[in-house]
């Protein structure tokens, strides 16, 4: 066998590598994306010392193999219950440093094939979660108002609802991305380096003059801090939302038990303005979706389209004989 396979150096030059030369420098990969490829390389060769009992740094080529991959991806569903989504989003990672593996050392050809033949695993795709009007505004005006949490959170919420942001967008926002004055207008740092201006309503427009009074920050300093002055995390925002939504469901009983997460709020929006007759192009847009294809799910969601093409519909006036198979082999295969 090579002898590169079993030096332990050439390996761990080669993941240095992989994340410096390659995704740094070579592809610019955004900072969330090498943090993505790192988290999932942390996770993996933890789970390799624990099944090897080596240390990361004595690891090999030969180690990186098909069954170590499979063995990780079963490690990721089964004991910390990672949902599908999220192991094939480990597995992309893996594949690209595989491919990456084929070009620069061709003796581990054949253990890369073998890992690149792994498949990403299909699931269902549950229908979007979104809340009502009615839901919507008893959400928004669950904070209190008189107290500094309050007024963050109802910030967040107005801002969340009326941009359709993702979570990472919206705690990225600086005091110099928002435009109250004039035409209101916030700008979001997307996926991929994505950029992106979306117009604000007078209500938000509002909310956020009213929030900036009480904060004494600096342009570069985040619009939504949190108590320490550093941005919220996704697990902060997640948590206030949700404290929102139990507080709402004292006006709308129809909230409880109901799972609302940042992501409900960007479904919600994207319903909304399809309900108001709005373009789905646009809302691509609005949505900073990179394809319009993407938006088309919001349209399962609307049932009052649905029931309109309905009624633009008629029956037809033939009435459609039921097929009965001609014969027992035909009717036994019918009922399988």
């Amino acid at each position: 066998m090579n002898t590169l396979l079993n030096n332990s150096a050439e390996f761990s030059l080669l993941v240095q590598r992989f994340f410096l030369e390659r995704l740094m420098q070579q592809r610019n990969v955004s900072p969330r994306t090498v943090e993505a490829y790192r988290d999932t390389f942390r996770l993996l060769f933890s789970y390799a010392e624990q099944r090897l009992h080596r240390p990361p740094a004595r690891l090999t080529l030969s180690d990186f193999d098909a069954d170590l991959v499979l063995g990780f991806l079963d490690h990721l569903e089964s004991v910390r219950h990672n949902c599908i989504r999220s192991r094939n989003a480990r597995l992309a990672a893996v594949h690209s440093f595989s491919r990456y593996l084929a070009l620069q050392c061709p003796p581990a050809l054949h253990l890369v094939q073998r890992i690149l033949a792994i498949p990403l695993k299909r699931f269902e795709k549950p229908m979007l979660g979104f809340m009502s009007r009615e839901e919507i505004r008893a959400v928004l005006g669950a904070p209190d108002p008189d107290t500094w949490f309050g007024q963050r959170d109802r910030t967040l919420l107005q801002v969340l609802y009326n941009t359709g942001a993702r979570v990472s967008e919206v705690i990225g926002i600086r005091i110099e991305d928002v435009t109250v004055d004039g035409a209101p207008c916030v700008r979001l740092h997307g996926k991929g380096r994505k950029q992106r201006t979306v117009p604000l309503w007078k209500e938000t427009a509002t909310q956020i003059r009213k929030w900036l009074q009480h904060q004494d920050g600096q342009a570069n300093q985040p619009l939504l801090p949190n108590r320490h002055g550093e941005p919220m995390t996704r697990a902060n925002v997640a948590e206030r939302i949700t404290l929102a939504v139990r507080r709402a469901a004292i006006e709308c009983p129809q909230l409880c038990d109901r799972h609302i997460t940042p992501h409900s709020l960007r479904h919600t929006v994207a319903l909304h303005l399809l309900q108001s007759g709005v373009d789905i192009t646009v809302i691509a847009l609005w949505l900073g979706h990179e394809s319009p294809v993407t938006t088309h799910g919001y349209v399962e969601l609307d049932m009052a389209m649905k029931e309109r093409t309905l009624k633009a519909l008629s029956p037809p006036s033939t009435k459609k004989a039921r097929y009965h198979p001609p014969d027992a082999l035909l009717k036994f295969l019918q009922g399988l």
